[in-house]
Order: structure tokens, then C-alpha cells, then sequence
């Protein structure tokens, strides 16, 4: 009994001394509120498409190694594949680096997407911000982002924390909320994205507005994603003829 009663007090010592070094304590008052989410039409302003013929759209980056040295940037072109080049560098007068990507494009019952482009910038410095351009030879975009600083014990670095994000109203306000912040570089993604599997067969146009909707903060920081159960689909044209045979 006496051993157990020791183990038990070492255990309450270690955990209290656990919560003392990781307590990064209250970081944010926001709270999003309680009623039921509405979601925004497929109008509204924050899905708007960019001007200009095939002008680049749902610009959005990941890290694209390790140690943040490299980034991959993504994005849509609706009309034609368009170019496939990433112009980019430390000034933004002085794009003096390029690379090159690959387009793809996908199927989904009657739902075709606009080509789909994927550039990884390799060899980055770190803790330096740089510029780049999408759609080089057309109507062309420019954002930036800022590498994560050296990898090291000391190394300070803010993440986001975001999931089960949808595209409601309420989304909208936890976007401006987070982007407000100055010091957020790199948001963590739990899943459940747009919420497009709550639209008849699943409605990939709802990705769409949702790729839109968060261009204003992921062109310029990375977000590293996982999935969730709203991210598993199915094959429409098989549920619906099942619905029909019965």
C-alpha cells in the first residue's frame, strides 16, 4: 500500500509539473457561437472568381518537406490549362527564380474541375519571405508567404489551430478572426472542410466556393491538412440507381 501511494504522489508530481512547462495559457477569447450554421450562397462575395480570363483561382499552399525548406504551391484555372510555371523570389520586384509543375484534372458525376495545378519550390531559405506568380503568360497573381525559421530547440513559430470548417457564416467570422492574428504562420487543418457531402451528390462545386473562400489566407501561409469523416465520398450514379431499382 505504501508503494502504491508513492507511485500515485510521483504520478501527481510529474503531471503537475508536466501542466507548468506546457501551459501556453489562454491564447484567444473567440468562441464560435452555439446556434445552427448557415451556409453562405454560392453568391456571395467571398467566392467570388478572380477577374481576367483564366486568371488563377483557390491559390493555396502546404509545406512540402520536413524541415520547411520547401512549399508547394497549388491552384485552378477554369478555362484552359494555362501555364504551368511558378515565378518567384525574395523581392517583389525581382521574381528571379522559377519552377515548373504539373496540371491534372478530375471527374466527378456530373461535376468536371478546372485544371488543377501543383508547383513545389524546392531549396528555400529559412525564416525569409518570398513572392510569387501563378498564371505567367496570362492574367497572372501575385502573393507571398514567409519560410518557418531554422529548425532548432529554440526556434519560436505560431501555429492555427481550425477543423470542421465549412463554408457558413460563422466560417466567415472564424476566418477574419484567425487572419487578424499577426503572429498565426502555419495553421494546422483537424478536417471536415467544406462540408460539400451536405449538398445533393455531394456538389463539388461547394469545393469550389470553399478553394475561393480560403484563398485569402492560405496563398500566404501554409496549411497542413488531414482529412475527416466529412472528406469520405461515394459513387452518386450508384446510389441513385439503387434508389431507382427499389
Amino acid at each position: 500500500m505504501k508503494k502504491q501511494r508513492v507511485g500515485i504522489l510521483f504520478g501527481l508530481i510529474f503531471v503537475a509539473q508536466l501542466t507548468v512547462r506546457c501551459n501556453g495559457g489562454v491564447t484567444s477569447t473567440y468562441r464560435r457561437r452555439l446556434a445552427e450554421p448557415v451556409d453562405m450562397p454560392v453568391d456571395a462575395d467571398v467566392f467570388q472568381v478572380p477577374p481576367g480570363y483564366n486568371a488563377p483561382q483557390q491559390v493555396h499552399i502546404t509545406q512540402g518537406d520536413y524541415d520547411g525548406s520547401a512549399v508547394i504551391i497549388s491552384w485552378v484555372t477554369a478555362d484552359e490549362p494555362g501555364s504551368n510555371t511558378v515565378l518567384y523570389g525574395t523581392s517583389n520586384t525581382k521574381l528571379d527564380m522559377s519552377a515548373e509543375g504539373n496540371v491534372t484534372q478530375y471527374h466527378y458525376y456530373n461535376y468536371t474541375s478546372g485544371y488543377i495545378h501543383h508547383c513545389t519550390l524546392e531549396q528555400l531559405a529559412f525564416d525569409t519571405m518570398y513572392y510569387y506568380t501563378v498564371g505567367v503568360g496570362g492574367t497572372n497573381r501575385t502573393f507571398y508567404f514567409k519560410t518557418p525559421p531554422l529548425p532548432n530547440s529554440d526556434a519560436s513559430y505560431t501555429f492555427g489551430l481550425i477543423g470542421d470548417f465549412g463554408q457558413t457564416y460563422d466560417s466567415n467570422s472564424t476566418l477574419t478572426h484567425y487572419k487578424a492574428n499577426p503572429d498565426a504562420a502555419t495553421l494546422l487543418f483537424l478536417g471536415d472542410f467544406s462540408y460539400a457531402d451536405g449538398y445533393p451528390y455531394h456538389d463539388n462545386i461547394r469545393w469550389d466556393t470553399w478553394g475561393r473562400f480560403i484563398e485569402s489566407s492560405v496563398a500566404y501561409q501554409p496549411w497542413i491538412w488531414t482529412v475527416g469523416n466529412h472528406e469520405i465520398d461515394f459513387a452518386p450514379e450508384l446510389v441513385f440507381q439503387k434508389h431507382k431499382t427499389n
